[in-house]
């Protein structure tokens, strides 16, 4: 007689866990790629919707400049607030935000309508992202498989971007620019119907102890004028009337908040938080990696169709080679690097690749071949995203205490979005000014562009090697105790 032992409950249970948690991660991951396709998608079919909706060249810059004002401003809040509630409850709440504005985006027939769906876009997008490296961070206690999560979670952040690019062009060219939009609406849904399921919901602090509304409306409305500031600097002047003032006014609202904070039992923000060198410090990283990186798509972006006179579908097929580099690296590459060489070595080799590229971008001139120079500039700036994004990350949730796992899931977000708003103002503002001056000087309108190009990019390219300055003095490895 055969007897066939059954296999360990416990083994069982333990299996069927697993695979539920890979399950629930890519059911958020399909939210973040939502969210980082919208960042570029757009902005190739700008001419189309300003031709369709009749905008002028000022208005239309607020097809953009909304969804950036409200992702921005919506993150902290967002992110305690999933640690009060739940953060499943929150990331659910965010998706059918954002799938129900993009609807409303596809639908819009008028300029006023298609704005304001855009802010609700970036309110759901804030909502749903804010929490995300918070339920990865739970869901993934062990080191190593959360450092496997991390790289398929920076994977989608990191080349949602190109992605968009590449997904407008065809879209808009082959169809319409209605379309953009309406490709959120199956993703959405069906992040909606899995994360229902998949999404473990974790044990909120709660809201017995009251909450902290004063505190929630300031940090939200200074995060708010802030980047509003910030995105009008480019039409308005760094040094105007209404970029000095509302800047003046995020900065008063933010001291109010702080000292709020440090007085109130249960704010939204403990201050304690802040006292965490590896999250602050790599915050103040991902601010200078992300505004040098984020040149790469929409100077390079400029550069490509204005100079070299690609197309839409073509520019989004030249950075195709940076998103499989960030592909590549993210099928567990820099996860077993990051085991092997540490978190900090790997995230010094990729600031130097990023810079390497931008450095390379910044020289191509007005007649440069996309093989070998631009190749191997997008490859480089792909191979550093794709080791250094993870580390930085790694190193951001090291040290966080779970029950504020959402604040500084927030706080990372937060970080990378007004480091990319204030780089992509400021390189524009740049780029523009020095066009003109060339242009003045009698240069002709190919070569005007591209010594603006090239002028913003050497600078993008400062700004990493500035990462990688505070990589050595701020995320030092903490003393040995013995």
């Amino acid at each position: 007689m055969i007897i066939v032992q059954a296999a360990p409950a416990t083994t069982l249970s333990g299996a069927v866990a697993d695979r539920r948690r890979w399950a629930a991660l890519v059911v958020v991951c399909l939210a973040q790629l939502m969210n980082a396709l919208d960042g570029t998608i757009v902005n190739v079919a700008l001419p189309a919707i300003q031709h369709d909706l009749h905008f002028a060249q000022a208005s239309l810059t607020w097809v953009v400049n909304a969804y950036l004002v409200a992702f921005g401003s919506f993150l902290l809040m967002a992110g305690r607030l999933g640690d009060l509630v739940g953060r499943k409850r929150v990331f659910l709440a965010g998706v059918v935000l954002f799938t129900a504005s993009s609807m409303l985006c596809a639908l819009a027939q008028d300029q006023a309508v298609l704005i304001a769906a855009r802010f609700a876009q970036g309110v759901g997008s804030a909502v749903s992202s804010s929490v995300i490296v918070a339920i990865i961070v739970t869901e993934f206690p062990d080191r190593i498989a959360r450092a496997r999560a991390m790289s398929l979670y920076i994977f989608v952040a990191v080349s949602g971007g190109s992605i968009g690019l590449l997904a407008g062009g065809a879209l808009t060219q082959s169809i319409s620019w209605h379309w953009i939009f309406l490709i959120n609406l199956p993703i959405g849904l069906l992040a909606l119907l899995l994360g229902a399921r998949l999404i473990v919901e974790n044990e909120g602090i709660g809201i017995r102890q009251g909450v902290d509304v004063l505190g929630s409306v300031l940090v939200t409305g200074a995060m708010m004028i802030g980047i509003y500031a910030i995105v009008g600097a480019s039409e308005h002047g760094w040094a105007s009337t209404l970029t000095i003032g509302f800047g003046g006014m995020a900065l008063a609202l933010l001291a109010a908040f702080l000292l709020l904070e440090a007085r109130l039992p249960n704010p939204i923000m403990p201050l304690r938080i802040l006292r965490l060198r590896s999250l602050v410090g790599s915050s103040v990283v991902r601010g200078f990696a992300t505004a040098g990186m984020y040149a790469s798509f929409f100077i390079g972006a400029l550069y490509l169709e204005h100079v070299l006179g690609y197309g839409p579908s073509r520019t989004g097929l030249a950075f195709v080679p940076q998103t499989l580099a960030v592909a590549g690296l993210s099928l567990g590459v820099t996860a077993r690097l990051v085991q092997r060489f540490g978190a900090r070595p790997v995230l010094l080799f990729g600031l130097s690749s990023i810079l390497a590229g931008l450095a390379l971008l910044s020289h191509a001139g007005e007649h440069a071949e996309y093989f070998p120079r631009l190749l191997v500039a997008f490859l480089l700036v792909g191979l550093g995203a794709g080791t250094a994004f993870m580390p930085m990350l790694t190193i951001a949730m090291s040290d966080v205490p779970q029950p504020d796992a959402g604040l500084a899931s927030g706080i990372v977000s937060v970080s990378m979005q007004i480091a990319a708003a204030i780089g992509l103002a400021a390189l524009g503002t740049i780029s523009a000014d020095h066009t003109r001056g060339l242009l003045a000087q009698g240069y002709s309108t190919a070569a005007s562009l591209t010594g603006g190009y090239e002028l913003a990019l050497t600078i993008a390219a400062g700004s990493v090697a500035a990462g990688i300055l505070a990589t050595l003095v701020l995320l030092r490895p903490a003393p040995v105790r013995r």
